[in-house]
């Protein structure tokens, strides 16, 4: 029974995990793009349907990641070519990404999905209680846990990320020491759109394996609260994307135990959870200010 609850757990745990790493990077870069939610529910219905139509989820999940690539491609042109304002533009990404997948994925309603299988170690895999939570997984999930650790040592053991790094940190600075800040932001905004696409895949190809219109239902917006409860840090987002997960299987469970609570009350632990948190994070101004990118969401143009 834990050993299920554990593995439900690492599960719902994972796309926000994905989705909130890729936008670590494009925040740390002084990007904010809130078009999480739009680039994950595109990047959901694109690896349902091409999966579908060609048979192949690792298809479907390389076409996610491209559209959760292209879809920042135009938060990018609009916010760092165009000097749109970053709020605005992330909101109507995601009304976009909403109403788009909408009418993509009509077709694809209540039809069966094709599963992106886990993966079985003989010997290692049938390890009581331990087996299947560590070598039983989809593939996904150990990606997750790779881009973690891989994001970490980017950022603050190569010369690439202290760079990138710079660049949110103070812009102008780095502009002046010859950086091509708006190249490297681009590259940034474009591996928190893969990420957030690979998250989207994730909903569609393992977690429920159908398409249903709005099925990232909240998770981009909560993968955006993590990262500030992680103050930008990657392994803080893992544990905090795992607490997260935790908080949403508790819900299902209380709710299968038939605990006195309310259902709608139950279903809104994990928003309530990261609306509760966000609160205790500000009071903590110090900590915050320390690790906020000094140039997150402030537009750079270039001296002519």
């Amino acid at each position: 029974m834990l050993e299920q609850i554990l593995i439900t757990i690492a599960t719902a745990a994972t796309p926000l995990l994905i989705a909130a790493i890729g936008e670590l990077v494009v925040e740390r870069s002084g990007v904010l793009n809130l078009g999480v939610e739009g680039m994950m529910v595109m990047g959901a219905v694109t690896g349902f349907a091409v999966a579908l139509t060609t048979g192949s989820p690792w298809l479907g999940v390389f076409a996610a990641v491209i559209v959760g690539a292209l879809f920042s491609l135009l938060f990018g042109f609009l916010t760092l070519t165009l000097v749109t304002n970053q709020v605005a533009t992330g909101l109507a990404l995601t009304l976009l990404g909403l109403g788009l997948s909408g009418m993509i994925g009509e077709a694809f309603v209540g039809q069966p999905g094709i599963k992106l299988s886990a993966i079985y170690i003989p010997g290692l895999t049938d390890i009581p209680f331990v087996g299947r939570l560590f070598f039983g997984q989809d593939p996904l999930f150990y990606v997750s846990i790779l881009l973690t650790v891989g994001v970490a040592w980017f950022l603050f053991r190569t010369r690439a990320g202290l760079t990138l790094r710079s660049v949110g940190d103070n812009h102008g600075s780095a502009h002046a020491l010859g950086i091509n800040v708006i190249g490297i932001r681009y590259l940034a905004v474009m591996f928190g759109g893969a990420c957030a696409g690979l998250a989207g895949a994730f909903l569609s190809l393992v977690y429920t394996t159908q398409w249903i219109e709005n099925m990232s239902a909240g998770r981009g917006w909560i993968a955006l609260a993590l990262v500030v409860f992680a103050s930008w840090r990657p392994l803080r987002v893992l544990a905090g994307a795992y607490l997260f997960g935790a908080v949403s299987i508790g819900q299902l469970h209380a709710q299968a135990l038939g605990i006195g609570i309310p259902s709608q009350l139950l279903s809104a632990l994990p928003y309530l959870a990261t609306i509760v948190v966000l609160v205790l994070i500000s009071r903590n101004r110090r900590l915050t200010m320390i690790n906020t990118p000094a140039s997150l969401g402030r537009p750079f143009v270039p001296d002519r």
